[in-house]
């Protein structure tokens, strides 16, 4: 008998008639003998309902209060699943972040989690009882419900798989990972397996399937995480340990975002300080930075450039006006048309010529670059978003992704 941790998201469960097909799944898995833990999303696009009800309101909402209100998607989906459970004679039971031991620290609305004290859910796995737990909250050390932002319920599973020192399955509306975004490029190949390193980069860099931290603690924690179809049983894909076989490809996969903005400071006067300054600024308000670039100084003044969530927009902006105070003649630009187009692949480490041939595929088709960055398995691009779709099959049937 082996303990299996299950996430399902939020389109899985997002009807009465799609729990009850969770429902049987999950009994079917219990049959096996194996003792299941289950992690839920809120029902479809109730978190985006709740959120726009509160806007309704405010223009401005406090964040603890969205924390609140968010948390209670999630448990309108375990209590209806648990009652599924139950019904087909299955004893269940349904858990909140705080009940199953889910401590947070950070930000409201964007917290991380600190701890699991996992006890309580060892002993209802003790008792025969199949545990639903919801995803994507936790308390923090005042006693507030907070939510853990986007792919939170990933995090969740994977967190509480670590704990339990089993496997983590995420069940989705995709069939497994896929070397590029197939409704970008339809004829994009799936994945048997990708290591942790090549999918921490690839959804970093805007893959939709799984979010950063979850990975990372899978890797910390060596938990083999599987992302499979919820509603078929067709082979997924494994995010596992990194082998030798994964080296026999240059590149792995394309990853592909809008979601950033990316920001230019001009007339920055050179010295260390300032641009220390300019980036504790943003961290202070949890801002993600991404690709920082910075000319050479010239006249005592260089230019800055970073990406960062078109999100955060707001908040950037009023840091970006305290700046344009600070340094006289100093100019911000904010480019919102941007897509940051990114190759991965720990074959990288072994074969060289991956950025000449990047370069070289640009040149040739015309495809201009603001910034470029690298790291030992991932070379990113931020071009126009009007050449996107144009540059993304290009580089895929290059690299025969």
């Amino acid at each position: 008998m082996a303990i299996v941790v299950q996430k399902y998201g939020g389109t899985s469960v997002g009807t009465i008639e799609k729990i009850r097909n969770v429902a049987k799944r999950l009994a079917a898995r219990r049959d096996q003998g194996d003792e299941v833990v289950v992690v839920v999303s809120a029902m479809g696009k109730t978190t985006d309902m709740l959120i726009n009800m509160a806007k309704e309101l405010s223009e401005a909402p406090s964040r603890r209060e969205l924390d609140m209100l968010m948390s209670t998607g999630e448990q309108v989906s375990i209590s209806l699943l648990s009652i599924a459970l139950n019904e087909m004679g299955y004893e269940s039971i349904s858990l909140t972040g705080f009940q199953a031991g889910i401590m947070t620290e950070g930000f409201h609305t964007k917290a991380r989690i600190q701890d699991i004290e996992i006890d309580r859910v060892k002993q209802y796995l003790s008792e025969g009882k199949i545990v639903v737990v919801a995803g994507f909250q936790g308390i923090n050390e005042n006693g507030d419900i907070t939510t853990l932002g986007r792919g939170g319920s990933d995090t969740t599973a994977v967190a509480l798989a670590a704990k339990l020192e089993c496997t983590c399955e995420i069940y989705t509306d995709v069939d497994g990972i896929y070397t590029v975004d197939p409704r970008l490029f339809p004829t994009a190949r799936k994945l048997d397996a990708i290591s942790y390193e090549e999918m921490l980069e690839m959804a970093s860099l805007g893959a939709g399937v799984m979010e950063t931290r979850s990975v990372e603690i899978g890797q910390k924690y060596n938990v083999p995480i599987y992302v499979a179809l919820s509603s078929e049983d067709w082979p997924g894909t494994y995010i596992k340990e990194y082998d030798v076989t994964m080296e026999s490809k240059a590149i792995t996969g394309l990853s592909v975002s809008d979601k950033d903005l990316m920001v230019t400071i001009n007339h920055v006067p050179y010295e260390v300080k300032n641009i220390s300054n300019i980036f504790q600024s943003l961290a202070k308000m949890d801002v993600n930075i991404d690709m920082i670039s910075q000319t050479a100084p010239s006249h005592g003044l260089v230019n800055v450039s970073f990406t960062a969530p078109k999100s955060d927009e707001d908040i950037i902006q009023g840091i970006m006006d305290q700046i344009l105070k600070e340094f006289a003649g100093a100019e911000v630009e904010i480019e919102k048309d941007i897509t940051k187009l990114s190759v991965v692949g720990i074959g990288m480490r072994s074969q060289s010529g991956v950025a000449a041939k990047m370069f070289k595929i640009f040149a040739d088709n015309d495809i201009a670059f603001k910034q470029v960055t690298t790291s030992e398995i991932r070379i990113s691009y931020v071009i126009d978003t009007t050449d996107k779709q144009r540059a993304i099959e290009i580089v895929a049937r290059e690299f025969n992704l």
